[in-house]
């Protein structure tokens, strides 16, 4: 579906049945597929043929709603995983392995943060983070010669900073590696990264793409634009042959497919991480009203965020959608029509005054989730960014008494009745 607009996308891309087939995308519940001989079967597992075999690499309902996802990215191919941090772990381990080192933005994802800093340190993989805010020169600065790929969220979560992706896209290519971005609180609705510079775009669709906290899950699109035969030496992985699929070499078998197809026919054989034909089903209903439910999130936050504002209990105010936002700039260059609705303060009293004042709303729940029809908030720094100390904390543009707000569906006169009470 090309020259259509994105709300038409929403509701129409990835699935178009044919005639008698059903009109809402399937739910293929099945773990399994049959065949009527063992060659037919044989020339899925040799890559040969396109089908599916087993639940645990791809299934034709995730495969349906990926392909959406996929086209409102602008991208050339898409998969399903089974939650954001297994799609964000996936695009980076698909392209390193021990010795490899990764640039990312330091104002990330708590947990995402862990995952590269951590768990992936343990696997020989390391990292090192830049400000979003870096000169051109200190990002230069940070890849080495086993530099792999380089990360960073569209706008961070909860420090709301914007990434200037095209800066971050230019050092990435410059030194011959892809750009993965997270782009899961403007969603494609709002910014599409790969038309900026980046070459992988990650979502948790636990979020705005569901929408409704219903189902977790993740995607992965690449946009078919990273030269890998350009730069071969730097991932064997895709551009020598996979003895482990009689000799296969990905990038010229598979040209603008070649990175999820690796990253499916390896990745998810080995570590199962598939969303369920069901989570797929509810992610593709949350994404028919993405484009609305964007629009009144957006409404929602900017009109909470210049409540806060003028507010004299509230020491600062972060959202780039205000004028004073020092990202406000930038984020009118990637996201014209808004970002999210999600807003990060911080009140004078500090972490005691935030502690009281979530205590008192009534409204908004205290949960750890985000983007979401029903407005939510969290103090990141003791519960989703608990793991950071105090300096890992600062780095990240989140302070121990900010108070991060997602602003759901909700009128906007009820929200800032809420927020006032417990203020005060």
């Amino acid at each position: 579906m090309k020259n259509v607009g994105k709300g038409t996308q929403c509701v129409q891309a990835g699935y178009r049945p044919g005639n008698g087939e059903p009109r809402q995308v399937p739910i293929i519940q099945s773990t399994t597929f049959k065949y009527d001989t063992s060659e037919d079967m044989g020339k899925l597992f040799d890559l040969e043929a396109e089908g599916y075999f087993y639940s645990r690499l791809q299934n034709p309902t995730n495969d349906y709603v990926a392909a959406k996802i996929a086209e409102l990215e602008g991208g050339a191919a898409g998969m399903l995983t089974s939650s954001g941090q297994a799609a964000n772990f996936f695009a980076l381990f698909n392209i390193c392995s021990a010795g490899d080192h990764i640039v990312a933005s330091s104002s990330i994802y708590g947990g995402t943060f862990n995952l590269i800093a951590v768990t992936m340190a343990r696997m020989g993989i390391t990292a090192t983070f830049v400000s979003p805010d870096c000169s051109p020169e200190e990002l230069d600065a940070a890849f080495r010669e086993n530099t792999k790929a380089v990360f960073g969220e569209t706008i961070a979560n909860p420090a709301l900073t914007v990434l200037d992706i095209e800066k971050f896209a230019a050092a990435a290519h410059a030194h011959g590696v892809p750009l993965i971005v997270d782009n899961t609180f403007p969603t494609p609705v709002h910014c599409r990264p790969i038309e900026w510079g980046a070459d992988i775009v990650t979502h948790s669709t636990t979020k705005y793409m569901d929408g409704h906290g219903s189902a977790i899950g993740g995607a992965i699109v690449d946009s078919g634009n990273f030269d890998w035969m350009a730069h071969a030496d730097k991932f064997p992985g895709l551009t020598t042959p996979d003895e482990s699929y009689h000799g296969i070499t990905y990038a010229t078998k598979f040209g603008k497919g070649a990175f999820i197809t690796k990253c499916t026919a390896q990745l998810m054989r080995d570590f199962g991480c598939s969303q369920s034909p069901q989570s797929a089903y509810l992610l593709n209903i949350g994404l028919e009203s993405l484009h609305v439910r964007m629009q009144r999130h957006v409404e929602n936050g900017l009109a909470v965020a210049r409540f806060l504002e003028a507010h004299e209990k509230v020491a600062v105010v972060h959202y780039p959608g205000l004028e004073s936002d020092p990202y406000y700039e930038r984020a009118k260059k990637y996201m014209p029509d808004g970002g999210c609705g999600v807003v990060s303060f911080e009140l004078t009293g500090g972490r005691e005054a935030a502690e009281s004042f979530m205590k008192r709303l009534k409204i908004a729940a205290i949960e750890t989730h985000v983007a979401d029809a029903r407005t939510c908030c969290l103090n990141p720094a003791t519960s989703t960014h608990r793991q950071m100390n105090d300096e890992q904390l600062k780095a990240a543009g989140v302070p121990a008494g900010l108070i991060r707000i997602s602003c759901g569906l909700e009128d906007a006169a009820d929200l800032i009745a809420d927020l006032t009470q417990a203020l005060a």
